[in-house]
Order: C-alpha cells, then structure tokens, then sequence
C-alpha cells in the first residue's frame, strides 16, 4: 500500500512505521492519522507481526504534535471530531493486544508525547525533548496526556509539565519514569534491535495477556484486579504457547512460540 503521510516497512516480526512529514515536523493530520489506522488493521490481523515500532522522519522531530496551521480554522465541531480521531487512534493503539515502541529521535510535544505515552515503550535519543505545550495555546492536551502521563510519572509532575508547559531532556523523562532507555544517537538503532528481538521471542499470548492485565487492572480495586490476573493467567496456561514453554524448559532448549 502506499502512504502519503508515513512509511511502512515490516522486518520479520516488527513492523516499522515512521511518521513522514519532515518539513512539519511530523505533526498528526486526519491524513497521518487515517492512514496510522490502516497500519493498525495490518498489525492487528498479521499474526506473524509481533511488535509496531514508531519513529519521526528526520533528526529534529518525533512528532511535534497536531499541526496548528490545520487546526486553526475548525469549528468546535471540527475539532471535536479531529480530538476524536486521536482519543480513538491512541486508545486503539494501547489496547490492540500487541506491544508496540515509541522511538524518540527528537522532539515530542504535544500529540507527540501523547502519541509516546500511547506505545507501551518508550526509546528516546539523548537529544530527544518532551513536552505538553497546550497551555500555551488556550487548549488543552487532547489525546490523552492529562490521563497517560499522571499515571505513568505521577500526579505532581505530570501536573508540572502540564501547567506549564515546559520541556524536558530525554534524561528528565528517564529520570522521571517517562521513558524506558536513553541512548546516544549513534547507538539507538541498535537499541531498538536489541529490545525488539528480546519482546519477539517471548510469547504472544504472554503478552496481550500481561497487557489486558495491566491496562484493566489498573482501573479495578486490587482484589478485582487480583481475581483478573488469576482468570487470564487460567487462560494462558491452556495455550499452545503455555505447553511449548513448559517443554522447552524441561529439555533445556530455546522456546518456539506461535501465539497460539
């Protein structure tokens, strides 16, 4: 399929995608994000694909969040349907069952970092920023950053970083939880191929259930979302992948899981 607004590559169990409007700084349009939809179809119904991998075009920018120049015009329900679009594109993103990795080779304002604090992961270079500028704009963030961030780094310093819209150096975002490595920019590939090979030989089924344990349970009281843990792992220890690793363990040899 070609793409207006990103590149698609798949590698083996990873599908790559790379947000592709350089000269905008990679900012989300209803183009990009139709068109991000169509590669979550191809992730989700692909069992063969095991990981998404999210990057920016370019060394300046992840994303630099919606692009102002479009939005500046829409009508309240214009926009309300353009935040909805995201809300849904991220949402469907965290929840497809399927792991995926925001690498961060620049800056992430805005939808970026909310489009970040989507993935499961979180990769940044050392010259990456982060940052929830809205408050600047007399908006506020819309694809779910005042939710992701208090419940990743907290609510005191999410409630920093939305209040005052500041940036801050990927070691900041390490320092605070928000991303999951730094790494210079001359090593950050290698990165990226070292923890995708690491997640794509575990189990699929191990996975979208680690998933759906943490992203329900983390709505539930702890006694809901214990007797949760318990019934998904039932389901889990009645797979193929279950058995496989059980007899990979036991004859001391590597695990060939299907997802099955």
């Amino acid at each position: 399929m070609n793409y207006s607004y990103l590149i698609v590559q798949e590698e083996g169990s990873v599908l790559s995608v790379v947000l592709n409007r350089p000269k905008a700084m990679n900012a989300l349009n209803n183009g990009l994000l139709s068109e991000f939809n169509l590669v979550l179809d191809q992730f989700e119904r692909d069992p063969g694909i095991r990981l998404l991998v999210i990057t920016g075009e370019g060394e300046k920018a992840f994303c630099a969040g919606a692009d102002i120049k479009e939005l500046v015009e829409l009508s309240a329900l214009e926009m309300k349907a353009f935040l909805s679009l995201g809300q849904r594109t991220f949402r469907r993103l965290e929840t497809i069952g399927k792991p995926s990795i925001a690498v961060v080779n620049g800056v992430a304002l805005g939808g970026g970092f909310e489009l970040s604090l989507a993935c499961s992961l979180r990769i940044a270079s050392e010259t990456a920023s982060f940052g929830l500028p809205e408050v600047r704009l007399g908006m506020i963030p819309g694809y779910g950053g005042t939710q992701r961030l208090p419940r990743i780094t907290g609510k005191g310093k999410a409630l920093e970083l939305l209040l005052t819209g500041k940036r801050i150096s990927a070691e900041e975002a390490y320092q605070e939880r928000i991303v999951n490595v730094v790494a210079a920019r001359d090593t950050l590939q290698t990165e990226v191929e070292q923890w995708s090979e690491t997640i794509c030989r575990n189990s699929p089924v191990s996975i979208r259930m680690i998933m759906e344990a943490v992203d329900v349970g983390s709505h539930l009281s702890m006694d809901n979302a214990l007797a949760l843990e318990t019934n998904l792992d039932a389901l889990a220890a009645d797979s193929n992948d279950k058995r496989e690793g059980f007899a990979a363990f036991l004859e001391k040899r590597n695990p060939i899981f299907e997802g099955k």
